[in-house]
């Protein structure tokens, strides 16, 4: 029940959300809030009282709902997806308090779009058929498109319909590759069936296998996104309302990453000796790409979206260098990520409303007025450049650390985003905070209700980069079920890439 809670609960808070904005304004927030507190509250639970000695699993919900067709409503929730639905609910926390007082008309409606769209993420994160895996994949789509074309800004609607074209075809894609399995599958086995585990291990030519994974590809690489594919991504989080933006960078990237590690790489083994090289030269592109972009622009919130093509360039290194220390790496670099951009993206928003501009070019000296903005702004400014102490570095370290194992050479040239990175993120610090007015009023400074929220993703930033070890234990299991099952052949020449808690020896 718990697990099928997580999305219930957002997804009957959205109907309440929607109800209650006839009442008043402040009804649909409270709302949104105790929801994701509540899938929040949930999510500590099932991690403090863990799996059963020996298995993987946290908790599963499996129904029949089509069975002429072989379609389950099947949710399954294991370590990797158990940091992912605990990460929703917090990014999801800081979408709604960071929308507070943005926000005034329709709120209502808002805050459904809003929980509609985390219930759809957390779908995504726990489907095991992959007929509800593409449903969830939609809910989440359509109500993105509807906070940023009403909410958004001067160019909102073009924005908004530019995100559902490259979403939704790319979609269609998979919705593609997802019928050819299911149909090869009744062709071997005499039985329908969108089953996850039905499917994983189902033998397929390696020419068909790489026709069958770049449909699944084509959605989670424009999702991420990949060099190339990821044009709609600044123009969405420029256009974007504050809470779309945290959302967008803080989880439905994070859908695409997680859709290459639980699906497209597990379901295709024959086909990722040939992909594997080609995706880890763009992931490498798109660090160095992503990280010189975002020093090119005069919009700051369009500098923070061109970070995101960077930093998932980490991500996408990671899942395709498929060693356990390389996904462990990737994981946290998926965790720290949408802390750090979420919440860059959240003071960036509460400047441009302060001051009604988001051009770099009439901001300046503003760290004497407003110094916790400031502060908080630097934190995240040094975790995206990859500090250590902040998760950020850790997550970037263990993904160059596997990949180097696999090819030393990219890994070395991925490592140039450390630099890069630095270089973006201070002048972005001196332009705003630092050097002389650019003659705008000043700035008014966080407001407690602000400083909460970004304290809170500061300090679980500052956790994660002193003792990673917790997000290490939970997913280790997930990782090496998912290694086992997928019979990837990879270079993992250690057998133990990432430590065990406590073992000295091991760390030395």
């Amino acid at each position: 029940m718990m697990v099928l809670l997580t999305v219930l609960i957002p997804l009957a808070g959205g109907l309440l959300a929607a109800y209650a904005g006839k009442a008043g304004r402040n009804a649909p927030r409270w709302i949104a809030m105790a929801s994701m507190a509540g899938v929040q509250a949930i999510t500590v639970i099932l991690w403090l009282t863990g799996p059963r000695a020996g298995q993987v699993w946290y908790g599963q919900v499996d129904a029949g709902w089509i069975a002429e067709l072989g379609i389950r409503f099947h949710l399954a929730l294991d370590g990797l997806s158990l940091l992912l639905v605990a990460l929703t609910a917090f990014i999801g926390m800081a979408a709604v308090l960071s929308s507070w007082n943005e926000v005034t008309e329709r709120t209502g409606f808002f805050h459904f779009n809003l929980l509609w769209c985390l219930a759809g993420i957390t779908g995504v994160f726990l489907s095991r058929d992959l007929f509800l895996f593409y449903v969830f994949w939609e809910i989440m789509l359509i109500p993105m498109y509807f906070l940023i074309s009403v909410w958004g800004h001067e160019d909102r609607l073009r924005a908004a319909i530019k995100f559902f074209i490259f979403t939704q075809l790319s979609g269609l894609l998979m919705l593609t590759s997802i019928l050819a399995l299911y149909f090869i599958h009744e062709s071997r086995t005499g039985f329908f069936s969108f089953d996850y585990g039905d499917l994983l291990g189902l033998a397929i030519g390696p020419g068909t296998a790489a026709w069958l994974m770049a449909g699944f590809l084509a959605a989670f690489l424009v999702k991420l996104p990949v060099i190339g594919l990821h044009t709609w991504l600044p123009d969405a989080h420029t256009q974007a309302p504050t809470a779309g933006s945290v959302i967008l960078a803080g989880l439905l990237l994070k859908t695409g990453a997680y859709g290459l590690l639980r699906f497209a790489v597990p379901l295709f083994p024959e086909a990722f000796p040939a992909m594997a090289p080609v995706m880890m030269v763009l992931a490498t592109a798109g660090i160095l790409y992503g990280a010189v972009l975002a020093f090119a622009q005069a919009d700051i919130k369009r500098l923070v979206a061109y970070t995101s093509v960077s930093h998932m360039g980490f991500v996408l290194l990671g899942v395709f260098t498929y060693n356990e220390i390389a996904l462990t790496g990737a994981m946290i670099q998926i965790t720290c990520h949408a802390l750090s951009t979420g919440a860059l993206f959240m003071l960036a928003g509460g400047l441009a409303g302060r001051l009604n501009t988001r051009q770099m070019d009439q901001m300046g000296g503003f760290w004497r007025g407003a110094p916790r903005m400031g502060g908080m702004m630097m934190v995240f400014a040094l975790a995206s450049l990859g500090l250590p102490g902040l998760g950020n570095f850790a997550g970037e370290l263990l993904v160059l650390l596997g990949a180097y194992r696999a090819n030393p050479v990219l890994a070395s040239v991925a490592a140039l985003g450390f630099v890069v990175s630095a270089i973006y993120a201070l002048w972005m610090m001196q332009r705003v905070f630092f050097g002389r007015a650019a003659g705008t009023a000043a700035v008014s400074d966080l407001s407690v209700r602000e400083t909460a929220t970004a304290a809170a993703m500061a300090a679980a930033l500052l956790v994660i980069g002193l003792y990673p070890q917790p997000i290490i234990d939970t997913t280790r299991p997930a990782i090496s079920a998912l290694k086992a099952s997928s019979m990837v052949v990879n270079p993992d020449p250690i057998p133990n890439d990432v430590p065990e808690s406590g073992d000295r020896h091991a760390r030395r």
